[in-house]
């Protein structure tokens, strides 16, 4: 008789609260998934929008890392709520365990502050638009520098791809400095080294003519946002004097641009017979500039 009892109590749980728990948590799985498949296809709709654009724009770079977020966070707060309901299932008083969450939440505050302040970074980072996906960045942090490609960010981290293919994972509460190399415009600096037996201003008169030019160059006329402009001279060397050249650009195309200037002035140069030192002819044709401009980043 007491066999039957304790086995008709247990029927009973499993066909009033075991059957809720049980649709709890299928629940739970179905709309995690309705989620993961929500987000992926505002996101696929995201890239579809920007599929034959060249360049995103900043409300498209946001709004993709908002939705990555989002998905995360709802899919956390979704288990959360889930979890509690399926406690109370199981006859847990909740009440009784505010003490223990106290001090267990006070414990975890002290053992896991680096993922709290992650967690932190990466909301502000979001809220303050600093990157998004897409765009190229170079983040300093504690332990040194990383570059590249942002492909995810979430509340914890944030994801890039180097130019080498590799994936770099940085905790948010790491960076120190956040330096976004293709957000609203970009820069073009191109120092053009021109030997001391040239003619200075013919020089200079060449290099005026290249930036006038170059706004309706077919290749990269479309990616300069105003006329480019000699800023004179930079540095004066033994052999050779460094003239600088800045352009605006579009955000991520500074050094498309950069190379196509070196190789026009090159040929102009070369026409105008002034020759360069084999130094300098290697330099420019190599594309080289100053090693803070962070050229190459992808």
């Amino acid at each position: 008789m007491r066999l039957r009892t304790d086995f008709s109590g247990i029927l009973g749980w499993l066909s009033n609260q075991g059957l809720e728990v049980v649709l709890l948590v299928l629940g739970a799985a179905l709309l995690t998934r309705a989620i993961g498949k929500a987000g992926r296809m505002w996101l696929a709709r995201i890239d579809a929008e920007n599929a034959d654009k060249e360049l995103w724009s900043e409300r498209s770079k946001h709004l993709h890392s908002v939705v990555q977020v989002v998905s995360y966070v709802a899919i956390g707060v979704l288990y959360v709520v889930f979890g509690i309901q399926i406690l109370l299932r199981f006859g847990v008083n909740l009440v009784t365990l505010v003490a223990p969450a106290t001090v267990l939440g006070a414990a975890l505050g002290f053992g896991a502050q680096r993922v709290v302040q992650d967690f932190l970074a990466g909301f502000f980072a979001l809220a303050e638009r600093q990157y998004g996906y897409g765009d190229i960045v170079e983040l300093t942090t504690s332990t040194g520098v990383a570059a590249g490609t942002v492909e995810d960010v979430t509340l914890r981290v944030t994801r890039l791809r180097t130019l080498d293919g590799e994936a770099v994972i940085v905790p948010n509460g790491q960076i120190v400095t956040a330096v976004n190399q293709s957000q609203d415009w970009a820069r073009a600096i191109v120092d053009v080294p021109v030997p001391n037996s040239a003619d200075m201003d013919e020089a200079h008169d060449i290099l005026s003519q290249v930036c006038r030019d170059i706004v309706h160059d077919d290749e990269v006329g479309v990616y300069i946002l105003d006329e480019p402009s000699v800023m004179g001279v930079q540095s004066i060397k033994l052999e050779q004097t460094v003239l600088r050249l800045l352009a605006r650009t579009k955000p991520g195309m500074q050094w498309e641009v950069g190379r196509r200037m070196r190789a026009v002035i090159l040929r102009r140069f070369r026409q105008e017979g002034i020759v360069l030192e084999p130094e300098a002819m290697a330099a420019i044709r190599a594309g080289m500039v100053r090693p803070d401009d962070g050229e190459g980043v992808s």
